[in-house]
């Protein structure tokens, strides 16, 4: 069979877009994998699946896997790709976008610059929502890696993130500290990893590995995670511009108990077909 899918990107972090709504296809993770393969497949960080919602209140249902097969729970770059694809693909017309995920309902707004702003939900402190071992909700935590002692913060968007802050994004140890906080023994379902360094109460740089794909140009769930553990820490006010390797991300947290806002570029590189089995 031949499958129909969309390349698009969200700041660099790429994707692999495939309707499911009016196509069929079963993916596997061997099959996703070699998808994924940048020499032998497609390549993307992450694949995204357009399904029909099973919730009638939803538009749509989104689903996520990374580039190892592993399906994850949240993507904010992926779900700006995902507003706009859905209206390239004339599956609707609406500019509001209600849709369920593995971290429940996302609203996707399209904006008339056709930048889309995503509702990401309430950011998730206590250990037990990460998931971390930990006793205690805390601001920072400590964790020993690599014989030495850092301190990190911890959210959910959804999805787990671990925060440190560094002095310098150029220097940190990224690719060292990366895979060895992602599979610490303390996140049981693994983590991504966001290196934030603060540039002013309002604006921030930052580098994210993670989970299952390695470091990317830009991960929107990361961005929110950082902000948001940073303006717990009282080094940001809301907005923050957060610049990442792929391009700007702007993040809105009124108050404590409200949604984050991210708002943001999505574009479409081209279309393809690839004969499956």
């Amino acid at each position: 069979m031949l499958l129909h899918f969309t390349k698009m990107h969200g700041l660099g972090n790429d994707f692999m877009v495939v309707d499911l709504v009016t196509q069929r296809a079963r993916l596997d993770t061997a099959r996703i994998q070699q998808l994924a393969d940048r020499h032998l497949g497609i390549g993307f960080d992450q694949l995204l699946l357009v399904e029909p919602p099973r919730d009638p209140e939803m538009d749509f249902r989104y689903r996520i896997f990374n580039a190892d097969g592993h399906e994850v729970e949240n993507c904010g770059n992926g779900a700006r790709c995902f507003a706009r694809f859905v209206r390239e693909a004339r599956l609707t017309h609406k500019r509001e976008i209600r849709v369920e995920t593995q971290a429940g309902p996302l609203t996707l707004r399209v904006e008339e610059d056709e930048r889309v702003r995503v509702d990401m939900g309430v950011p998730r402190f206590a250990p037990e929502a990460v998931p971390f071992d930990a006793p205690t909700d805390a601001p920072t935590h400590t964790l020993e890696v690599d014989d030495a002692r850092w301190e990190i913060g911890v959210v959910s968007m959804g999805n787990p993130h671990a925060v440190l802050v560094v002095d310098d994004v150029d220097t940190a140890p990224v690719a060292r500290l990366g895979p060895l906080i992602e599979r610490h023994v303390r996140f049981p379902r693994r983590v991504n990893v966001g290196f934030l360094q603060i540039v002013s109460p309002h604006e921030a740089r930052l580098r994210v590995f993670e989970r299952g794909s390695g470091e990317t140009l830009a991960c929107g769930t990361g961005a929110c995670a950082a902000v948001a553990n940073g303006i717990r820490r009282g080094l940001f006010e809301s907005p923050v511009d957060v610049h990442l390797p792929g391009g700007t991300l702007t993040l809105e947290w009124p108050a404590e108990d409200a949604p984050m806002v991210m708002i943001g570029p999505a574009t479409s590189v081209f279309e393809g077909r690839i004969a499956l089995p």
